[in-house]
Order: structure tokens, then C-alpha cells, then sequence
């Protein structure tokens, strides 16, 4: 088996264990949500269409190209690879993307509270860049055209009444990004459902945090305009 094969199995190995994970912990239920990770520069891995991220094998997962949206085999990718493939065009920083629809975050979508990141040390640095995109049908061109865009100003996409996407360098950073999003949200609806006031971080203690800490390196805008040096 050559190297680029070997790293298509274990592409596929992972993200079934991915798929596991994300519904024994409620961050996934049924066949709602979908999850990719980049194979190379053109190419991606991504669940087909109706399988359940919680029993996935590896057959489950379809070859992609990402510029022209066509795939291996007879299998049907998710209907959502416009999404997908957007993401990686616009940023290629970014090698695995997480599609889901948690109970709490999937409750935030369909309200306009805002996130707050200054509430602790995982949701400073997870948390620290957030944005939104209206509502758009499922698996639609315009859904994956603003996401696209949006994907340049944050790791963390909240779909308006439909759910969330994460992504990031790693199936490892984007499992914990979905986790404190999850987390916050929780936080967020639980404290105003009791009547609490959670009480936020300074900008300041933020920044310092993100800079200083030595938490881990901060999160860089990267996109293609920049890779290419325009």
C-alpha cells in the first residue's frame, strides 16, 4: 500500500472513531451532522449521505475533490459538501471539519444571545473568534457560499436554526473547540434560565491570556489570499 493510500485508511479509521465519540457524548445523535477531514490539497474525506456518525466504518466515507465537487464509487456523499468545500478553499489551515448539531449549541442557534469567550481558560482561547450565518436550506450553494466567507473570521460557524461548525488543524483541536462550544452554551442558557449573571473576564484578562499565558500558540486568520501573498 503506497503512502497516500495508507493515509486515506487512516484518514478513515479516525474519523470513524470521531464519529463514535461525538455521539457518546451527545455532541452528535441519529444521522444529523456530517464531519471531513482534508486528504490533500484538492481532495477531502467526508461521511456519505444518511450514514450515522455513531457506527460509521470506513466504507462509509466518500473521496471528494474539493475544486469540483465530484466523488469516487457509488456511494453518495452528505448533501452538505458545498459546505466542506468551501471551508477548505477559503482556508487551508484548516484540515478537519466538524458539522453538528448539539442539543445546547443547536439551542443557541435558534436565539439571538451572544456568546461571551471571557468566561474561562478553554473558552478565552476556543471561543475567542465566533461568527454567524443566516439561515440557508441544508446542503444549498448560497448555505456553502456563506460559509465560505464567514469561515475567513472565525473557527467556529453558528448556522441560524440549523446548528454549528467547527474546524480546525486537527480532529484533536476541533473535538475540543465543539466541547467548550457545547460547554459555554450550556453555561450561557442554564445561568440566565436561573436567574445568574455569570461573570465575565476583562478584555484585558483576555488578551494577556491569549498572549502571555502560554496556553497554547493564538489562533491566526489564515486564508488563501495570505498564503499567496496578496
Amino acid at each position: 500500500m503506497n503512502d497516500f493510500k495508507s493515509k486515506e485508511l487512516e484518514l478513515r479509521q479516525n474519523l470513524c472513531s470521531l464519529g463514535e465519540y461525538m455521539l457518546d457524548r451527545q455532541l452528535a445523535w441519529g444521522n444529523s451532522g456530517n464531519i471531513s477531514a482534508r486528504l490533500s490539497e484538492n481532495k477531502m474525506i467526508i461521511t456519505g449521505s444518511g450514514t450515522d456518525l455513531g457506527q460509521l466504518s470506513p466504507s462509509d466515507l466518500v473521496q471528494v475533490d474539493i475544486e469540483k465537487m465530484e466523488w469516487e464509487g457509488t456511494l453518495k456523499p452528505s448533501k452538505e459538501i458545498p459546505m466542506h468545500s468551501e471551508i477548505y478553499k477559503h482556508r487551508p489551515d484548516a484540515n478537519v471539519i466538524l458539522h453538528a448539531s448539539p442539543f445546547w449549541s443547536t439551542m443557541m442557534s435558534c436565539t439571538n444571545i451572544p456568546y461571551a469567550s471571557e468566561l474561562f481558560v478553554e473558552s478565552m482561547y476556543y471561543l475567542e473568534r465566533v461568527t454567524y450565518v443566516d439561515y440557508f436550506h441544508p446542503g444549498s450553494q448560497m448555505l456553502g457560499t456563506a460559509v465560505g466567507e464567514k469561515s475567513k473570521e472565525a473557527h467556529i460557524i453558528i448556522l441560524r436554526n440549523h446548528g454549528v461548525i467547527v474546524f480546525d488543524t486537527s480532529i484533536k483541536e476541533a473535538r475540543m473547540a465543539l466541547e467548550t462550544l457545547e460547554m459555554a452554551s450550556r453555561m450561557i442558557i442554564m445561568a440566565r434560565t436561573g436567574g445568574l449573571s455569570l461573570q465575565t473576564l476583562s478584555s484585558d484578562v483576555a488578551a494577556d491570556f491569549l498572549n502571555n499565558a502560554g496556553y497554547k500558540p493564538r489562533r491566526a486568520l489564515y486564508t488563501v489570499n495570505e498564503r499567496l501573498g496578496k
